[in-house]
């Protein structure tokens, strides 16, 4: 399993930074003017976990496996996208793939640095965006709409979800989100975004990027941003995206000296990483063995047998139980065998709901 997350912003706000850091690929062209990145940049990157380096001092495996997750740089939106200037048409196609949008929002001034729209200004930023990722959604409805009128005359179906999506279009027609849709719970509504995948719709992370001497302390643009966050129920990190691409260059010890010396905890990258699984409903188990330490992803909720299924589609079919042990309790006991003797090892059958940090041995026969 692997979660998207598609970057998006207005050109010049630090999105291919933010990327290259990211995937420590460093090959996103970081240019000064808009639609640099011309085709989506996409890279496969782990999820950072304190967990699997401390499963690995026991077990010294020969490899570790992080759960990955997959981040898409989508070139920089602008006034007119959804209609297709400078390609944006294309680019919002590049949205609808992803689950979750990370939306760069610049919050620091530099003359050096041109803004498309000529000063900073974070609310009018996000409304630009917003308003193009709606446009975009109104004509893909209009199209199911026209689908959906010929349908309805002899389809029930079809008259219940042709209701729910007239109701839709007049919402997204006064420039509000699929978000703030007040009918999402309809089945006809559920319906209708598993089939068009509203862009306007998705999970929003806002990504605050900043100067250095705002890490520490808000500056006037961060605390709108969050005044605006707060008022439609989002998240918002703040980064900068510079420092995050100097912190990616670092093996761990140097990173999290620097992160001291900026006097905060933790990257605003890893933090996004680590809201994006949340969001999603993403948890991880672990399998640990001398071969590999490694995390597997999958949704909350899911037993057993199906989280077995990420491992090998046979582990589902032929599952007989469970052993699984907590990572507390394997770490405390230090490993399998003293967990074992300390009796924390549990075997669990099919309707066992799998929790985030297991440490689990599946048995099966196919």
């Amino acid at each position: 399993m692997s979660l998207g997350v598609g970057i998006v912003g207005l050109p010049n706000v630090g999105k291919s930074t933010t990327f290259n850091a990211l995937t420590k690929a460093q090959n996103a062209e970081s240019a000064n003017y808009p639609f640099c990145t011309i085709e989506p940049n996409k890279a496969v990157v782990p999820v950072p976990d304190f967990r699997l380096s401390e499963l690995a001092r026991i077990v010294n495996p020969e490899r570790i496996q992080y759960s990955t997750i997959d981040f898409v740089d989508i070139a920089g939106l602008v006034r007119g996208a959804s209609k297709g200037e400078g390609l944006g048409n294309q680019f919002l196609s590049n949205i609808r793939e992803v689950e979750v949008i990370l939306h760069i929002v610049r919050c620091f001034e530099d003359e050096n640095i041109t803004h498309v729209e000529g000063d900073i200004d974070p609310l009018r930023d996000i409304e630009i965006i917003e308003t193009e990722l709606i446009l975009a959604d109104l004509q893909q409805l209009d199209k199911k709409i026209e689908k959906l009128s010929r349908q309805a005359k002899s389809d029930k179906n079809a008259k219940a979800q042709l209701d729910v999506a007239l109701k839709l279009a007049d919402h997204l027609d006064s420039l509000k989100t699929v978000n703030s849709f007040e009918d999402k719970e309809n089945p006809s509504f559920i319906a209708l975004n598993k089939e068009l995948r509203f862009l306007s719709g998705k999970t929003v992370i806002f990504g605050a990027n900043v100067d250095e001497s705002t890490l520490a302390e808000d500056n006037t643009h961060v605390k709108k941003l969050k005044e605006h966050a707060k008022a439609i129920n989002a998240d918002v990190i703040k980064l900068c995206a510079k420092i995050e691409e100097e912190i990616a260059a670092l093996n761990d010890d140097e990173a999290k000296e620097f992160l001291n010396e900026l006097g905060i905890k933790e990257s605003g990258l890893d933090k996004i990483i680590r809201l994006s699984f949340e969001k999603l409903g993403l948890i991880s188990y672990f399998t640990a063995g001398v071969k590999e330490v490694r995390a597997w992803t999958i949704e909350k909720g899911w037993r057993a047998p199906k989280a077995a299924s990420v491992i090998h589609n046979d582990f589902e079919k032929g599952f007989i139980r469970a052993e699984v042990v907590s990572y507390e309790d394997y770490i405390s006991n230090k490993g399998e065998n003293g967990a074992k003797e300390a009796g924390k090892v549990r075997l669990e059958g099919k309707e066992y709901i799998v929790k985030d940090g297991d440490v689990m041995h599946f048995r099966f026969n196919v």
